[in-house]
């Protein structure tokens, strides 16, 4: 229950920071799609912490949450918003993105607080499956492993075949691999009622053909595109 409200009391200090006017409550969702484009654009420029291009084509899904806050005193916990997109496994067509939260408590002393970006990719059809069932607990749902970082570094078929999910976090600049079990990824309904116009759940987003590719999403989507699928 501590870090339950610990967890809400940090999603309210996220959006206390928020604007609060029209104009941006009509384009804080693209914004956030946007965002996450600059961090995957920027995460792959830099040679020596970049994702393995291994990674990137053989990955089913990719999921990026900027500006996670953590905070705490003593139990600490994270809160943010941020997308998945979901990879066609036929042609290997990225789906629009669909929005999700990501929320979850830390045991552990610690004071203050910080934004991380994470990258999450999902390494398997039955991670991404799970995601969509609902409130999708990372660790317990399915296996989380700290990615391995360097265009040129190998991963494992072991680590590709059953770490479902490999993890990364940038903060202050260090991009790394990072694991963050306990964590819990849900669909943000009315985020994606407001990107998309009508009310679409994220299987439809993302499996099922039923919203257009959005304008905000030309970075992240031209990013992804440079790493062809392989199965």
């Amino acid at each position: 229950m501590r870090v339950k409200n610990i967890i809400i009391a940090i999603a309210m200090a996220y959006l206390s920071f928020l604007p609060s006017s029209h104009l941006y409550a009509e384009n804080k969702w693209e914004n956030l799609v946007e965002e996450a484009g600059k961090v995957l654009q920027d995460v792959q420029q830099m040679p020596d912490q970049a994702i393995p291009e291994d990674l990137l084509r053989s990955c089913h899904g990719i999921a990026i949450f900027p500006n996670t806050i953590s905070a705490g005193f003593g139990i600490g916990g994270k809160y943010g918003q941020g997308i998945i997109m979901v990879r066609d496994e036929k042609s290997g067509k990225w789906s629009p993105p669909a929005i999700f939260t990501i929320a979850g408590g830390s045991i552990g002393w610690q004071i203050g607080g910080q934004a991380t970006d994470f990258v999450l990719l999902i390494m398997n059809r039955r991670s991404v499956d799970g995601i969509l069932e609902g409130k999708f607990k990372l660790g317990a749902d399915a296996s989380v492993a700290a990615g391995p970082v360097g265009r040129a570094a190998e991963a494992s078929t072991d680590i590709q075949l059953k770490g479902g999910i490999l993890s990364y976090s940038r903060s202050r600049g260090l991009f790394a691999g990072a694991k963050i079990e306990g964590a819990v990824i849900a669909q943000h309904w009315e985020g994606d009622k407001e990107l998309y116009g009508k009310d679409l759940s994220a299987k439809q987003i993302l499996l099922q053909n039923a919203a257009k590719m959005p304008k905000s999403a030309e970075t992240v989507l031209k990013v992804l595109n440079k790493y062809p699928f392989k199965k």
